[in-house]
């Protein structure tokens, strides 16, 4: 029953914060944040390694801002990077929010 509503309240936010494949604005919550970051993180493939570039180019179709999607990806632990090589981490690696929020404190 808990996994239906989390289910239903995320659908809920991706409902508000999207036009379709748009971003329509970056949520101030920390958890509607997450909902759209973890909807958006799926727009790359597994297993592949993006340029810089890449990176800014996909979320630019979702929303103007890409550098701040791009750090947040980051941040939220839904992406790595290193020597300005991206990749997306496999869902099972992905920590909850509390745990995020923890680790930046």
């Amino acid at each position: 029953m808990k996994n239906n509503k989390l289910e239903t309240w995320e659908n809920k936010v991706l409902k508000s914060y999207l036009d379709g494949i748009q971003i329509i604005r970056i949520p101030a919550s920390r958890k509607k944040r997450f909902v759209i970051l973890r909807w958006l993180v799926r727009k790359f493939e597994l297993d592949l390694i993006y340029k810089e570039s890449q990176v800014n180019e996909i979320i630019s179709v979702h929303h103007s801002d890409f550098a701040t999607l791009r750090r947040e990806l980051i941040g939220y632990q839904l992406m790595e990077r290193e020597n300005s090589m991206y990749w997306r981490l496999p869902a099972s690696l992905w920590k909850s929010e509390n745990e995020i929020m923890h680790h930046r404190i």
